[in-house]
């Protein structure tokens, strides 16, 4: 799906969310949010972002558009799951260090 594409790109799914959540800004507000993007990346997502109808620029920079607020809510719920799945595997590799050592101590 084209929709899942274009999200599944490095930072599109991050600058969409940085603007619902922090409203319009500028190129360089928005490279100073995303903290690490690169300004060529973030050119990149910002024209296929705007192609694509979820941003707009507008006189107070760019802003996510009424569609683009709609996908940013739809990826809330994926949002919850990550961070679920981001404590388990912290979780296991904990218990997997706990493990190594437990047994680097033992021999």
């Amino acid at each position: 799906m084209a929709l899942f594409d274009l999200l599944g790109r490095r930072w599109a799914m991050g600058v969409l969310w940085t603007l619902c959540l922090h409203g319009p800004s500028t190129f360089r507000e928005l490279q100073h949010l995303c903290e690490t993007i690169s300004p060529a990346v973030l050119n990149q997502r910002l024209k296929e972002l705007q192609e694509a109808r979820f941003v707009q620029k507008t006189p107070r920079g760019y802003a996510p558009t009424d569609l683009g607020e709609r996908v940013q809510q739809q990826l809330v719920p994926l949002r919850e799951i990550a961070q679920l799945w981001a404590r388990t595997l912290d979780k296991e590799k904990n218990l997997a260090a706990t493990d190594a050592r437990r047994s680097a101590a033992g021999a």
